[in-house]
């Protein structure tokens, strides 16, 4: 049974009763699986998080010193170092505190990075990251000894090294992560997209940029990045060449030119391409199973990393062609009252939304949650050309209620998804109905996937459901 302790709350003058060395912050999935890591490896170390369920989650095998409490500095000074978990602030006032005092404090990436020593594969980016690693992680399976994915997404990375290290692991990382460990040395690394986002977590856009670029920071000859085509990706694409890294840049653009992407056709269509050395190879866009040109771009990325691993153009373009997508992302729920109906929950920032919406030709949209600070009229050109009427959610409806103004599009605030569905439904356009908030969840639920799971409940109840 774990031993949980209360943290006082009376300054700390001496270390508490423990032998441990090392500090864990924030007792979730990453933090278990950092406890495991240590302890197996003989590491005496004792956890603190300052949420009362913490004791509730921790598994029953795993035997950990618990403290419970806001976090002191005064009693973490007394450890050796410090492990934080991602989804810690990584400016908590008491970690700013410890930092000054020059207290060794990083995260999960770093323990990894130290004990990991095959191929590694990292993707890193505002939106679009889990989408690419699974497929990877699809794609590369069929090399000989596979392929092992973690990181942001299922598998906590620790849990990936044992004593039959796989030869190649692909990682999902955010910046929480990438920011909290020394860099890393990724063989093959790719940034999909910076986008406004995480504002409650990062001190401002340019601090989060530099977390994710420290991604790239120790690559050199023989390692391969793929950034985005931009053209403000320029320095950094120049930088890494001068270190012999093999740059690599995808986008909407010409094949002849990208290295991989989707290219549009004269006739509003367009393709997905990669390049298998030299040479171009297409899929048509109707031949994928996912909707929208932003899941396309991350195809390709995950399509030429396949091919740069030495995958045949037949094999990558079956894995395309057979992808169904991800839950909550963009996915179709299927038909319900005469209408398809699309959760796309993960769209947790504006820029999300509006490549989401940019799918479509005319939308029912389903909006709304927590903000973070982002800056929703932004989607104003977009919501004007692609949503015929729009139903918010949440608790934070002005700055939605003002988009719809400023877009010329009508509105109602419903407040719960359950409304937002029924509502929905009784629309007498057959438009398909879009749940893509533009937001986070936490003003409602415990994360996106919870509200995604809420949406496609109410949406399964309507009457004359038909499965696509």
């Amino acid at each position: 049974m774990n031993k949980i302790l209360k943290q006082s709350t009376s300054p700390a003058t001496q270390r508490l009763d423990t032998a441990a060395t090392t500090a864990i912050i924030g007792m979730g999935k990453t933090g278990h699986a950092v406890a495991r890591f240590l302890l197996e490896k003989g590491i005496d170390c004792a956890a603190f998080d300052e949420s009362n369920s913490a004791s509730e989650n921790i598994p029953a095998d795993l035997r950990i010193e618990l403290h419970i409490g806001q976090l002191n500095a005064n009693i973490l000074k007394y450890f050796s170092r410090i492990i934080v978990s991602p989804g810690v602030n990584w400016h908590h006032p008491a970690l700013e505190e410890l930092r000054l005092a020059n207290v060794p404090m990083y995260g999960d990436l770093e323990l990894f990075a130290q004990h990991y020593h095959g191929d590694l594969i990292a993707i890193t980016g505002t939106n679009g990251k889990t989408t690419t690693v699974t497929l990877i992680k699809t794609m590369l399976d069929v090399l000989s000894g596979g392929i092992e994915a973690g990181g942001n997404i299922g598998t906590p990375m620790l849990d990936l090294i044992d004593e039959a290290e796989p030869p190649r692991v692909v990682l999902e990382l955010s910046s929480f992560q990438i920011e909290r460990a020394n860099p890393i040395h990724p063989n093959w690394a790719a940034l999909l997209n910076l986008q406004p986002d995480h504002a409650d977590m990062h001190t401002d856009m340019q601090a989060y940029k530099e977390a994710k670029l420290r991604l790239f920071a120790c690559q050199g000859e023989g390692d391969k990045t793929m950034l985005p085509a931009e053209s403000h990706w320029d320095e950094l694409a120049e930088t890494l060449r001068q270190r012999s890294v093999f740059v690599r840049r995808f986008g909407i653009g010409s094949s002849t030119i990208l290295d991989s992407g989707v290219e549009l056709n004269e006739d509003g269509s367009w393709h997905l391409f990669w390049h298998h050395y030299d040479q171009a190879h297409k899929i048509p866009s109707d031949d994928l199973l996912t909707l929208g040109i932003h899941q396309h771009l991350n195809l390709a990325v995950a399509a030429q990393a396949a091919a740069d691993y030495g995958l045949t153009p037949s094999v990558i373009r079956q894995s395309l062609t057979s992808f169904r997508g991800l839950p909550h992302r963009l996915q179709s729920l299927g038909i319900f009252a005469g209408r398809e109906w699309y959760n796309d929950s993960k769209a947790t920032n504006p820029d999300a939304a509006k490549a989401a919406l940019s799918s479509f030709h005319q939308v029912i949209w389903i909006c709304g949650g927590l903000r973070k600070g982002l800056d929703v009229s932004t989607l104003a050109a977009t919501v004007a050309h692609h949503v015929e009427h729009i139903f918010i959610v949440g608790t934070d409806a002005k700055p939605f209620t003002e988009l719809a103004e400023l877009a010329g599009v009508s509105c109602n605030f419903v407040k719960t998804i359950q409304q937002a569905v029924k509502q929905a439904a009784q629309v007498q356009a057959s438009l398909p109905v879009l749940l893509s908030p533009a937001a986070a969840s936490q003003d409602q639920y415990k994360n996106y996937m919870e509200r995604g799971n809420d949406f496609a409940t109410a949406v399964s109840a309507l009457e004359d459901g038909q499965t696509t």
